[in-house]
């Protein structure tokens, strides 16, 4: 399965609620992870551009999408981040793979 990191910000309303109302929110991630075939690695919350961060595993891309599609029509969030992980492998794999592109840098 594949890795993604989530990022996300409450929009106002949705943090005066859980002002009001504090909650445990990972198990609401879990439970939507889980729904679209998932597992949640962790989920944490931050300083900062985004008020949120998850880590978590999808069978594919179309699941993620899937994912962030749900989660963003909510309206709980004014933003929402997906971002794929590659492994360090992968990511050699990616290096190995660019020496072989056709590119030539403006100038160049």
């Amino acid at each position: 399965m594949a890795m993604y990191l989530g990022r996300f910000s409450y929009t106002p309303e949705a943090i005066r609620s859980l002002i009001a109302n504090p909650e445990d929110r990972s198990e609401v991630a879990r439970a939507a992870v889980e729904s679209i075939g998932g597992t949640l690695h962790g989920f944490w919350y931050a300083f900062g551009e985004f008020d949120g961060y998850w880590l978590y595993e999808m069978p594919d891309d179309t699941s993620a999408a899937a994912l962030a599609a749900a989660i963003g029509s909510g309206g709980a969030l004014s933003k929402v981040e997906t971002i794929p992980l590659m492994t360090l492998a992968e990511g050699v794999a990616a290096f190995k793979k660019a020496a072989d592109a056709s590119y030539a840098p403006p100038g160049g």
